[in-house]
């Protein structure tokens, strides 16, 4: 039977042209909840033990980045897989829209402030890539940002987005030589189990903080994001900071997906606890006798 998880359905690693249309909202019944929950609990185990060895060892550090349309379960998500981790060698960036500061600096500059130090994990709720997802559907947002060359929106032309592309690839690529493992996952939801999900905010009162006038507004530019978000990984997917396509319509899939990802690429870094040298092992030894003699 095919191993519906396994990463080689949603993994991207090469440059090209992507179809999001090619690539599933769901698995459909093939797989039970009941078995989704299973995989997940049984992946938390053993994630907890590889972030300590990862802490310990402090030689790499892991980026995981999340995309995707509202409403699409990007915090569940983060909060499900992420839910048995140490907090002191994990933090979450929400990455809203910039202010003043982040305005007077290039599109990257506070994406690099937030990445995770070695030995730790940084996850990144909406990222650097909003500068050619939300900013390309809106263009007009560029505007704001003074970049030289550019005081209309004629002046953006596709040429800008290339060149965003390749500051991307250039920054990904310098994170990933200095050990920062990258893992980019888009949660690609259909239209309309977000329709589904916003009339479920707006009916269910604890939901409603959740919910703006502004997510229905954004949703008329649903094939706009689309294309942006297909244009935005074909042009950003490389070996060393692959994007996974991951289902979204049912949330215990993308939990599920994302967990075994994220298990199987921490113990492909070969972990282990740091052995103590004859020294540390001596003065182990000394320590020990001072506290027994007490």
């Amino acid at each position: 039977m095919t191993d519906l998880l396994h990463h080689s359905h949603f993994r991207i690693e090469k440059p090209g042209t992507v179809r999001l249309k090619d690539y599933r909202t769901d698995l459909g019944d093939e797989v039970e909840k009941k078995e989704l929950k299973e995989r997940l609990e049984k992946d938390k185990e053993p994630i907890i033990k590889l972030q300590d060895m990862l802490y310990a060892a402090g030689e790499h550090s892991l980026l995981l980045v999340f995309q995707a349309m509202d409403a699409a379960g990007k915090d569940s998500c983060i909060r499900h897989v992420m839910s048995g981790v140490n907090p002191q060698g994990c933090a979450v960036w929400s990455f809203k829209a910039p202010n003043s500061e982040e305005l007077s600096h290039d599109f990257l500059w506070r994406h690099a402030k937030a990445m995770p130090a070695r030995g730790h994990i940084g996850i990144h709720n909406r990222s650097h890539y909003e500068e050619v997802l939300v900013v390309k559907v809106h263009p007009e947002y560029v505007l704001g940002q003074k970049v030289a060359g550019v005081s209309t929106v004629k002046d953006i032309t596709p040429a800008f987005w290339e060149q965003r592309y390749a500051s991307i690839r250039a920054f990904e690529e310098h994170l990933a030589a200095q050990g920062v493992v990258i893992l980019k996952f888009f949660l690609h939801m259909s239209k309309a189990v977000q329709k589904e999900r916003f009339l479920e905010r707006i009916e269910d009162a604890d939901k409603n903080w959740k919910f703006s006038l502004g997510d229905v507004k954004e949703r008329g530019h649903w094939d706009a994001y689309q294309k942006a978000y297909a244009e935005a990984i074909g042009a950003t997917a490389a070996p060393h900071a692959p994007w996974f396509i991951v289902p979204a319509d049912d949330q215990w899939e993308s939990r599920a997906i994302v967990s075994r990802i994220l298990r199987e690429q921490l113990e492909a870094l070969k972990l282990s606890m740091p052995t103590m040298s004859a020294k540390g092992k001596a003065e182990l030894a000394e320590a020990k006798r001072l506290l027994q003699s007490e």
